[in-house]
């Protein structure tokens, strides 16, 4: 018996590890399927998209810009309003929230205008606001309008830009001149309650100061009812001046008593004349508790005096300063004065400025290559991995 020791030949497919043709015609298919995935689909949706089914887009644009003829403040109370933070840049800030906050949305809404004109059957299903009628709630119709409505402010120049995008042109230029009215009504809002916030709190302190200059007056008044004197510090002056007339007296008829006693012993004037010098001595010391010596006297009086006195200087002076400050305030008031004033008025698109449809189905077509290549390059790493 004969041993047949050869080896049976290696075929092309015991090599490569699979049958010729199959692999080519694979790797074929899945390149074109990819391509079509990747390229093809997407572009024909983005030329189905953008070449019958998106919708016009108009854009209205106007431009504003809040100014104040805003002048170096000398005064302290300047200096404390403009820290204090009345200023114009607070109401153009706010403006801007206020036209994309809720309650823009329902000014312009009212009667359903705003969600009509986003709803109306010409629009594309697909730009429609709740084109199947899920959720026509009110936050899904805000989430819609911060789609369509925008509003930019330019630091450096001070210029804020709406932006309204609808899809007829009489729509975007309505919403827009709505928007703007209420925006400088807003900043007209702020700026007056700003000015009247000022004046109401100038015009408090003037108030106040009112009242305490008037009730020192009362108590300084009252003082002069009760204890019967105007005014002590003078009183006791002419109290003074009297007591000083009544003692050069004594002191005279002190010395007509002793000439008297020493020159004419019996003379019937020297029972007089000591008389008349106790009636003055008693009368001194009478004046002279008046003045001094107890506490209904006028040097006691005179310190409560002076006390009420100097309460009712003081709030004299007050009122006065609290005066001037309300004067301060008006004249800040006026000059904080912030207005709107127009660069630009909303515009009448009369072309549809979006979708920029070729644009679209150009960039779908790249990022469709972008995305084959990528891809391509994946698959062939992994395969080359797997051999």
């Amino acid at each position: 018996m004969k041993l047949d020791h050869s080896f049976p030949q290696p075929t092309e497919e015991h090599i490569h590890g699979h049958k010729p043709g199959r692999s080519a015609w694979q790797r074929v298919n899945s390149r074109s399927a990819l391509m079509l995935i990747t390229i093809v689909l997407p572009t024909l949706a983005a030329i189905l998209y953008f070449g019958f089914m998106a919708s016009d887009v108009y854009v209205s644009e106007s431009q504003f810009v809040v100014r104040s003829p805003d002048k170096p403040t000398t005064s302290g109370l300047g200096v404390i309003l403009k820290t204090a933070g009345f200023s114009n840049g607070d109401e153009v800030y706010s403006a801007q929230s206020y036209v994309l906050s809720h309650d823009a949305l329902r000014a312009i809404n009212r009667n359903n205008d705003f969600r009509n004109a986003y709803s109306a059957p010409n629009i594309s299903i697909f730009d429609r606001f709740d084109p199947l009628g899920w959720n026509a709630s009110f936050e899904n119709l805000y989430r819609y309008y911060r789609k369509k409505v925008s509003i930019e402010h330019d630091s450096t120049s001070s210029i804020s830009k709406l932006t309204v995008r609808a899809y007829s042109p009489e729509a975007a230029v309505k919403f827009n001149r709505e928007l703007l009215e209420m925006a400088e009504a807003k900043v007209n809002l702020l700026n007056e309650r700003g000015r009247q916030d000022l004046i109401y709190f100038a015009q408090k302190e003037v108030d106040d100061a009112k009242a305490k200059s008037r009730d020192a007056a009362l108590k300084v008044a009252r003082f002069r009812n009760v204890s019967g004197v105007v005014d002590p510090e003078k009183q006791a002056a002419v109290q003074l001046q009297l007591i000083s007339k009544m003692q050069d007296e004594l002191i005279a008829s002190r010395n007509q008593l002793m000439q008297l006693n020493a020159f004419a012993p019996a003379n019937p004037e020297i029972p007089v004349l000591k008389t008349k010098i106790g009636a003055l001595s008693h009368e001194i010391n009478l004046e002279l508790s008046k003045v001094a010596g107890s506490s209904r006297s006028l040097s006691a009086a005179a310190a409560q005096y002076q006390r009420l006195q100097l309460e009712s200087q003081v709030s004299d002076k007050q009122l006065a300063a609290s005066i001037a400050s309300l004067e301060d305030a008006r004249n800040e008031a006026r000059r904080k004065q912030a207005y709107v004033e127009r660069i630009s008025q909303p515009n009448v698109p009369d072309e549809a400025l979006e979708p920029h449809r070729l644009s679209g189905i150009f960039a779908t077509f790249v990022f469709g290559l972008i995305a084959y290549g990528i891809i391509s390059m994946l698959l062939a790493g992994i395969r080359e991995h797997h051999d």
